[in-house]
């Protein structure tokens, strides 16, 4: 009756790396008595572990559910030293130096979601577009690259009532992000001290290097495990973090975000030519805050109309010409399987529900998918969730798209 209990445990799965428990070396004995009485030897990761009474909760209605099991007993124990550097070993690989898994020859599609300007909605988009991922049932991770203007914890409610974002778990110099609507997070919101984020609100006052460090700490001390898909929700404009962005990550492909009126389209097209520059391919344009549909049924366009399509359009010519002539130098690699063109992703209304529910950590792919802005957003996820290649493409058997 113990290897029953045993394997029940194997479908407990730790919330935070989101494998099952046994396979992390979380359960020591297991015994069952001529009584039913099942004692299990629970070993978390670290004293304090934010999921313990998740795991232990889970632990005993899993052994609880075994027939001839009458009682469940669990023992909880920290792992030892050598315990944890064995477990990290197991989900990082043995020794040597610490890697970025994200970079060139990595199965993880990378998107970094970028704008020309700020208070576009870009935060609230990438972090729908994240959840919508993860309902469809791909592995997703998503990096608010947004230092000075972290807001992906509270869209995401991971902020308690007192405005705390949810901590990370750190096992040695492992960092396990929250887990948020399926979608793996990590953000300098995250490890803001809750005494200095009260008294400076949570102001970030860093320069270059220093954001260059974070975020290469999010890319590398970061275990987020084999994901389908990876978003970075980047700052606006075409600062430091672009820059970096660009030189880590140069595989990425980035998705501009603009508003519909003409005037947004020279400032949105920068952003997507700063990451051609760096190598790096624009996979597409979003138009956020579109026509508004008004109670008597008519469409008001009240930031106008036509900047995501022309956005779209501009960066269609620069990426085509460039690959026309990487293709004419005889070019080889990612980017010349691509024609270059960059297609209008999405044009997403303007709505209420998709902003009241990033006010309260709801997000409306979720909290309101009929919602003509869910409606749109999830026309991009579904897109993403089709292509052929990388992790998810392999697990779904789909074609390139």
């Amino acid at each position: 009756m113990a290897t029953a209990v045993r394997t029940a445990l194997a479908r407990v799965i730790d919330p935070e790396i989101r494998k099952p428990i046994t396979e992390l070396d979380m359960v020591g004995g297991v015994q069952v008595d001529a009584a039913g009485l099942a004692s299990v030897d629970l070993k978390l990761t670290i004293v304090g572990c934010p999921a313990a009474s998740t795991i232990e909760r889970d632990v005993r209605q899993a052994a609880a559910g075994v027939p001839g099991v009458r009682a469940v007993d669990v023992a909880v124990s920290v792992m030892t030293k050598e315990e944890r550097q064995a477990l990290t070993e197991k989900l990082r690989g043995p020794g040597g130096p610490r890697t970025m898994p994200f970079g060139p020859g990595s199965l993880t599609r990378v998107y970094a979601v970028t704008s020309g300007k700020g208070g576009v909605g870009k935060s609230t988009l990438t972090a729908n577009l994240a959840v919508a991922l993860a309902a469809r049932g791909l592995a997703v991770g998503l990096v608010d690259a947004d230092v000075y203007g972290f807001s992906i914890p509270g869209i995401l409610g991971l902020v308690d009532e007192h405005g705390v974002a949810a901590r990370p778990t750190r096992v040695d110099d492992m960092i396990l992000p929250p887990v948020a609507h399926g979608v793996k997070v990590i953000s300098i919101g995250m490890f803001i001290d809750p005494e200095q984020s009260s008294a400076t609100g949570g102001a970030v006052a860093w320069r270059g290097p220093m954001l260059h460090r974070t975020i290469t700490q999010f890319l590398t001390d970061v275990y987020f495990g084999d994901l389908d898909v990876l978003l970075l929700d980047l700052p606006p404009g075409t600062g430091d973090v672009a820059i970096s962005i660009g030189q880590l990550l140069p595989n990425a492909e980035v998705i501009v975000l603009t508003t519909p009126q003409p005037a947004a389209a020279d400032v949105a097209e920068r952003s997507g030519l700063v990451a051609m520059q760096t190598g790096q391919h624009v996979y597409g344009v979003i138009e956020n805050m579109a026509g508004y549909a008004a109670p008597d049924g008519t469409v008001v366009d009240l930031f106008g109309a036509g900047g995501g399509a022309e956005v779209a359009r501009r960066l269609s010519d620069r990426q085509q010409a460039a690959t026309a002539a990487r293709t004419a130098a005889g070019a080889t690699g990612a980017h010349a399987t691509h024609d270059g063109a960059v297609p209008l992703l999405a044009s997403v209304p303007i709505s209420v529900a998709l902003r009241s529910g990033g006010d309260a950590g709801a997000p409306v792919v979720l909290a309101h998918p009929t919602d003509p802005a869910a409606v749109a957003i999830a026309s991009v996820a579904d897109r993403i969730a089709r292509r052929g290649r990388g992790l998810a493409g392999r697990k779904l058997g789909l074609a390139p798209a």
